[in-house]
């Protein structure tokens, strides 16, 4: 409705219409390459970290828990935290898989 609006008060030039979108659509662009392309990569890497978890991988949990991987379900894994201990795991509170030079 307010478009419409806009555009009938533009007095019939169609170049003055765009004229006014123009910033609107710039500030869209701006804000799609700053925050929402980013955003959509990171993920995209996550998902691909959490489905490819295999046993005996070492992984960081989001609560700072370090642990190898004893057993992976689909929505669970176990990890061992030190010996004879073991603690089940939600597939999402994985953050990282931990590399020897990275820790």
């Amino acid at each position: 409705m307010n478009a419409i609006a806009l555009l009938q008060s533009a007095g019939g030039s169609g170049f003055a219409a765009v004229a006014n979108f123009l910033p609107i659509v710039a500030i869209g662009l701006v804000f799609y390459f700053l925050v929402i392309a980013p955003a959509n990569k990171q993920r995209k890497q996550q998902q691909e970290m959490l489905s490819t978890l295999k046993k005996g991988d070492r992984v960081l949990t989001s609560g700072g828990i370090y642990g190898t991987i004893q057993g992976v379900e689909p929505d669970v894994v176990y990890l061992k935290i030190a010996e004879n201990v073991k603690v089940k795991v939600s597939r999402s509170a994985i953050t990282s898989v931990v590399t020897e030079t990275s820790e």
